[in-house]
């Protein structure tokens, strides 16, 4: 199914977690025994299309990530917003890396055959992120008034991870910095340069833990997973 190329996963882990209402990082929190960050690590490792992992976390938290994740992953700190955080990841990964496969550290629930179908699909097309269809009515709202209602039918909710060619990822980057411009989804970046993103229709339960019910959800999920 993969024609062999070196890809680098590059996690980013480096966010605030302001939302969580803790002062521990959602990273860090544990689920199921292990943190959420060991947890998501783990789904990349057991890939086989995965060369090599590196893990951004929160500056000076370096040390810290290093003892817990082993010398097999490669560890770098964050900028000061999330487009900053994957450029320091990109750049952190081997000179050798064609391909970067860019996650959220806060999704451990990702399938390992979902990682695997989302980089062949970015060595196909160039670029492919997963995604699965928006199951709710959507509303555009301006000033607390509903100004239009899209085609259901047409809108994605996306996840990661999100597949580039590095080369690709980088000229995308120098133009979003030239231009100032900061944006919060990685597919974002490929799109202002004309080019186009690959849907990889993947799962429901791969959710972003953001909030604290997001914990319970996902421990709920992972018993469910551990019993199919």
């Amino acid at each position: 199914m993969f024609n062999r190329k070196f890809v680098s996963a590059v996690i980013v882990a480096a966010g605030t977690s302001s939302r969580m209402q803790s002062n521990v990082s959602k990273q860090l929190m544990n689920l199921g025994g292990r943190t959420v960050i060991e947890n998501t690590t783990e789904k990349f490792k057991k890939c086989g299309c995965i060369d090599e992992i590196v893990v951004v976390c929160p500056p000076g938290d370096e040390d810290l990530y290093k003892d817990l994740l082993g010398d097999d992953i490669i560890v770098t700190g964050g900028g000061s917003a999330r487009q900053q955080s994957v450029f320091n990841g990109v750049s952190a990964a081997g000179a050798d890396s064609d391909l970067i496969a860019i996650h959220d550290g806060a999704r451990p629930l990702v399938d390992v055959d979902d990682i695997e179908r989302v980089v062949s699909d970015g060595e196909k097309y160039g670029a492919a992120t997963l995604a699965v269809p928006v199951k709710d009515t959507v509303k555009i709202v301006m000033e607390d008034t509903v100004a239009a209602t899209p085609d259901r039918n047409t809108l994605y909710a996306i996840q990661t991870p999100q597949v580039f060619y590095r080369n690709d990822y980088l000229k995308a980057y120098a133009k979003a910095a030239e231009d100032n411009v900061d944006y919060t989804d990685d597919c974002q970046l490929i799109e202002s340069l004309g080019g186009t993103v690959h849907i990889t229709e993947g799962k429901y339960t791969n959710i972003k833990i953001t909030t604290p019910e997001d914990i319970d959800i996902a421990e709920v999920l992972m018993r469910r997973s551990e019993t199919i």
